[in-house]
């Protein structure tokens, strides 16, 4: 019985090493890999920020010189004085972003479901415009939306401008210097910011689930409404928040096809910075803008219903 026992009695427990374990090397190298870009953003984005909103809060002229004083009324004062500018802004980049999700979308499925071997061709057209800068892109819509010029004159034949001038988007027989000017410049320059995120998640997209969707008798309506429309919904949401948040704070296409009323937000940041030279006021505007852009953004992403964005 007594050499049962042995025999079945657990082993004898290993003693417990009274050394530390040897460090694992490398354990530093993921925090020297994140040092360039960590200390990237402290200097070009961080510091400068730190340095507006110390600038929104100085009194002062550029004679006399600014000091922080923490006069927080320039926020009240620019928000005031220049909120035309910022609804027009959210106007105009809303507008924007709407046709380009209207004219991006149908774009986007036909290049990641019908384009077959025409798919990198297509791609390619869709970046052309980033060969060329954002200046000169905006200066060639101002030659087709030039008085006189073949748009106008065939708008003009088919009546559209009489509607457009009813509803305050165009003046007569002009389209340069309008709202709808510059609403063209905005879609046109920012369109590629939505068909791209848009074709990327359209792609991730099985195409067995629409097999699925035909073989339980879903119309092709159907199948986009309760499977593609979903299931693209984070390029959706990329591809608005890529256009809106820059057309919110764009100023070239407001100053080159736009007037003294269609200017934006961005125009009047631009001109406090570097005309009248009133830096808090133009520094305010910047964090109202920024804080009003964050707000919106938090909003659209929760209201989304998706936080996976492309």
């Amino acid at each position: 019985m007594s050499t049962l026992a042995e025999a079945e009695a657990p082993p004898p427990l290993a003693p417990v090493p009274t050394e530390k374990p040897p460090r694992r090397r490398g354990r530093w190298t993921p925090y020297l890999l994140l040092a360039p870009g960590l200390i990237w953003l402290l200097v070009f984005f961080a510091m400068p920020m730190v340095y507006q909103a110390s600038t929104s809060v100085q009194t002062g002229s550029l004679e006399e010189g600014y000091q922080v004083t923490w006069h927080f009324a320039t926020y009240w004062d620019a928000l005031s004085e220049y909120y035309p500018q910022f609804l027009r802004s959210v106007l105009y980049a809303g507008t924007a972003t709407f046709l380009c999700l209207l004219l991006g979308y149908p774009l986007a499925y036909l290049i990641a479901f019908r384009a077959g071997r025409w798919r990198n061709l297509i791609l390619i057209l869709v970046i052309a415009p980033f060969f060329t800068s954002f200046l000169i892109r905006t200066l060639a819509w101002k030659t087709i939306l030039a008085d006189g010029g073949p748009v106008v004159g065939a708008l003009n034949s088919l009546h559209v401008l009489d509607v457009t001038s009813w509803l305050g988007l165009t003046a007569g027989d002009r389209v340069l210097a309008t709202p709808l000017a510059v609403v063209c410049g905005l879609t046109y320059n920012f369109l590629p910011f939505m068909i791209l995120p848009l074709y990327t998640s359209l792609e991730r997209i099985d195409g067995r689930l629409h097999e699925a969707a035909g073989d339980l008798y879903a119309t092709p309506f159907t199948t986009f409404r309760k499977v593609t429309f979903p299931l693209s919904m984070p390029g959706v949401v990329s591809g608005t928040l890529l256009t809106f948040i820059p057309a919110s704070g764009d100023y070239v296409n407001a100053e080159l096809l736009g007037s003294t009323n269609t200017q934006m937000i961005g125009n009047v940041i631009q001109s406090q910075f570097l005309r009248i030279l009133d830096y808090p006021t133009a520094a305010a505007l910047s964090f109202i803008l920024m804080a009003a852009i964050l707000i919106m953004v938090t909003v659209y992403i929760r209201r989304s219903g998706t936080e996976d964005l492309v």
